[in-house]
């Protein structure tokens, strides 16, 4: 894997509070678990994040699983740290601790 996207996805967690790694955008993703780590985001109220479409660039994919060294997609950034994939964003939301993670973030009550 090049170094080059593992730059590219690190400038970009780091950039943004929250990053998505998604099959589509957050307007129309392209499978169901892409869709509802993007639902969910907009349940909490969360306004400010970046949704990085895997079809752009076909090295996305390889360099997000050496990266993250985690398997499958979406994969969920907050603040820097990986989180996780739909299952994990799931529980996380259905327990509370993905409201807690990410505080000001998240707009909705």
């Amino acid at each position: 894997m090049t170094t080059d996207i593992q730059q590219r996805i690190k400038e970009q967690v780091t950039s943004h509070p929250v990053v998505l790694y998604i099959k589509g955008t957050a307007k129309f993703p392209q499978c169901g678990y892409s869709a509802n780590v993007v639902r969910i985001l907009n349940l909490l109220g969360v306004k400010d994040f970046l949704a990085v479409n895997v079809f752009d660039d076909p090295q996305y994919v390889p360099g997000l699983v050496e990266y993250a060294k985690w398997p499958t997609l979406p994969q969920c950034y907050v603040r820097g740290e990986f989180v996780g994939g739909s299952d994990i964003f799931t529980e996380m939301y259905q327990s509370g601790e993905l409201k807690t993670l990410l505080g000001d973030l998240a707009s909705a009550n």
